[in-house]
């Protein structure tokens, strides 16, 4: 049997499998999920073929893609958003970056209602975040705050567009510039978003995505970390790849044609540059087989991104049919932006008699699946109990998404039966509350 025919049965097999049936109230329907066909399967088993089990030619091809579609000039690879954003921050602590990199003690602004690891790097490399508040519609750090939370200390905004709403990337840019800071975007629930038509990822220094398969796409576990700077490009991948200053390909040797020429630090002249590091890096390398599976993915981003668009419409007037907005705010895109929805996230009004967790639990018990706004404050988490950092102003909208905030799905795999259901649901178990409580 040859590859051509073994792809065919994979493709067959996949093809051959049982969809499940979907009944309301008895079929769980998850907040978030991934949608894979037959050729995600395909391209799994090829990479697999190969028994190349690091990257290889898919994570070449997959970089490439990525960054086209993304709209930068490079795309690095990686195990998780998660890493993703450590390798992004960690970049710019680089020692090449001169005078403008960034220190430990330096001050970085970003907020406390996300998910935790936009901000751990922050804290891992040393250095101070400073918590603005944000929207309660847009979720989304509340730029006309930042500028007040600037000081000679601040070195740059690490923010993520929340559930897929862009922030206003712009005027941060903007701000950014005017003070010489670094713009980081975390892009990890927003892939395929746009503010007036120009991707977000595309206006800071560096950006990331995950492919968790909760998010746009998947790769099961994996990342990756966005720019248009080669010399950031550069160091990133040293971060990723051990700290090495050798920039070879895995299997490929001398790329530089200068392999035993190097005399750098304190090592003997002529040190094998395969084990000169110039960085304390990491390996977060991606898998081929992950890599395949991503490029396959890639090729249905577009859709992906108009299904979520769409379920996200669908569900906010079955909503409205029931008049559930005179209970909870609804999110609101932010202007002139074109989101790329991960969730609906919905916030209890003021006054309102509900409680959060009876919501959500009646919801789980109706098997609507419901998440919160991840960390919620992360000021109030016990990892960050011990962590020095700032708080300009106050995160009174931070508190109320902690306490009265939860979002449910919006992703690809969801259809009307399902949208329809959960507002139905949701309905109820709001009439039921309401009733009893009068």
């Amino acid at each position: 049997m040859n590859r051509d025919d073994l792809l065919k049965l994979t493709r067959n097999y996949f093809e051959g499998r049982e969809i499940p049936v979907f009944n309301p109230g008895e079929t769980y329907i998850p907040a978030s999920g991934k949608v894979l066909d037959a050729s995600d399967c395909v391209a799994l088993v090829d990479a697999s073929l190969d028994m190349w089990l690091t990257a290889g030619r898919y994570a070449d091809l997959f970089e490439k893609s990525l960054a086209d579609k993304f709209g930068t000039k490079y795309a690095k690879l990686t195990v998780s958003g998660s890493a993703a954003n450590l390798l992004a921050f960690s970049t710019l602590t680089s020692p090449r970056l001169g005078d403008r990199r960034i220190v430990p003690g330096s001050e970085v602004i970003t907020v406390a209602a996300g998910f935790p690891t936009t901000v751990n790097p922050i804290v891992q490399n040393g250095c101070i975040p400073v918590f603005v508040d944000v929207g309660i519609l847009t979720h989304n750090i509340l730029t006309e705050r930042i500028e007040a939370a600037i000081t000679s200390k601040t070195r740059a905004i690490m923010v993520a567009h929340a559930l897929g709403n862009p922030f206003d990337a712009y005027a941060i840019k903007s701000l950014c510039d005017r003070y010489g800071l670094f713009l980081i975007e975390d892009c990890c629930d927003a892939f395929g978003a746009s503010i007036n038509s120009k991707n977000i990822g595309t206006f800071g220094d560096i950006a990331t995505l995950s492919f968790y398969p909760a998010h746009h796409i998947t790769t099961g576990e994996g990342g990756a970390v966005m720019m248009n700077n080669f010399a950031l490009a550069k160091i990133c991948e040293s971060f990723r790849d051990w700290g090495r200053d050798c920039y070879c390909e895995p299997g490929k040797d001398n790329t530089c044609g200068n392999r035993f020429g190097w005399s750098v630090g304190d090592l003997p002249e002529g040190y094998d540059h395969k084990y000169i590091y110039s960085h304390i890096g990491y390996n977060l390398k991606m898998t081929d087989m992950q890599a395949a599976l991503g490029l396959s993915q890639l090729s249905k981003l577009d859709y992906f991104v108009r299904k979520r668009r769409s379920n996200f419409q669908l569900l906010i007037q079955y909503l409205k049919a029931y008049e559930l907005d005179q209970y909870f705010h609804f999110p609101e895109a932010s202007p002139n932006s074109e989101p790329s929805w991960f969730g609906c996230l919905l916030t209890i009004k003021d006054g309102v008699p509900l409680k959060r967790k009876s919501v959500i639990s009646e919801l789980e018990d109706l098997k609507v699946g419901t998440r919160l706004l991840f960390a919620g404050n992360l000021t109030k988490q016990p990892a960050y109990r011990n962590v020095k950092y700032k708080i300009s102003d106050d995160l009174k909208n931070t508190d109320k998404i902690m306490r009265d905030s939860f979002w449910i799905g919006v992703w690809p795999g969801l259809d009307e039966n399902h949208l329809a259901y959960m507002a139905e649901a949701l309905n109820s178990v709001v009439t039921k509350q309401i009733g009893r409580v009068h």
